[in-house]
């Protein structure tokens, strides 16, 4: 099987680029011929060494990983793959795997396609990056009272203690430090942290939310950062 061509480190490009971790030449020449005149450049890795390369120095705009030959979860402790959209790709489509699928969008995985045709995953590509590339610019940092939130550096502090957060407990801490005081329903966070287009039960949040005062709050049980708005959704006090 030959190598993919390699891929200039620009400095910058004009159109949007997608990262293709993968060995699978039938697979990278398929994804490219799919994107033909769909305005994206594809790059493309072999391993994780390349592709943290790649997204360090080109910044993609989204990440899709072979899932049969890399791991998402390794790749997201990379501080250049932190936040960039990651979707995982695979052909094989059977019970087990689909419990891994949905068990690992909960960590933060942000779609996981089994078997769709190309014309289908061009049309997910469009919507997710649709979302990304227009969302305002964000600040690196914000604080709340004692809660401070490097988003750069994906770290958490509650006063000076570190907390170390999930992918999606971090998405959804943000929201809330983004709007203090501001009651979010239910539906509003899984819309702003999953999309629009992702269906998914509020009471999945719940368990989200759940996890994510036991990192935060000094009393669970009686929180202080994340109140509960009883038939409503939830507020981050900003006192």
């Amino acid at each position: 099987m030959s190598a993919p061509p390699a891929v200039s480190h620009r400095e910058c490009s004009v159109n949007p680029s997608i990262l293709l971790i993968t060995t699978r030449e039938d697979l990278r020449t398929s994804l490219q011929n799919a994107l033909l005149g769909q305005n994206y450049e594809l790059l493309t890795a072999r391993n994780e060494t390349t592709a943290v390369q790649l997204a360090t120095a080109r910044k993609p705009a989204i990440v899709l990983v072979d899932r049969e030959k890399c791991s998402w979860q390794s790749l997201r402790q990379h501080p250049s793959m932190k936040l960039i959209p990651m979707v995982t790709l695979q052909t094989t489509h059977n019970e087990h795997e689909k419990e891994s699928c949905i068990r690992e969008l909960d960590e933060g995985l942000d779609a996981c396609w089994c078997g769709q045709s190309y014309r289908q995953i061009i049309a997910h590509l469009r919507s997710i990056l649709r979302r990304h590339l227009n969302a305002p610019s964000e600040p690196r940092a914000l604080r709340v009272g004692e809660l401070r939130m490097d988003i750069a550096r994906h770290e958490v502090h509650v006063d000076a203690r570190s907390v170390e957060l999930t992918p999606r407990e971090f998405q959804i801490l943000k929201q809330f430090m983004e709007s203090p005081g501001l009651v979010l329903s239910r539906q509003e966070l899984l819309n702003r942290v999953w999309g629009v287009d992702y269906a998914l039960e509020e009471h999945a949040l719940d368990v989200h939310i759940h996890s994510l005062r036991h990192k935060i709050e000094p009393a669970p049980s009686k929180p202080m950062f994340i109140l509960t708005i009883r038939g409503v959704g939830y507020k981050l006090h900003a006192a």
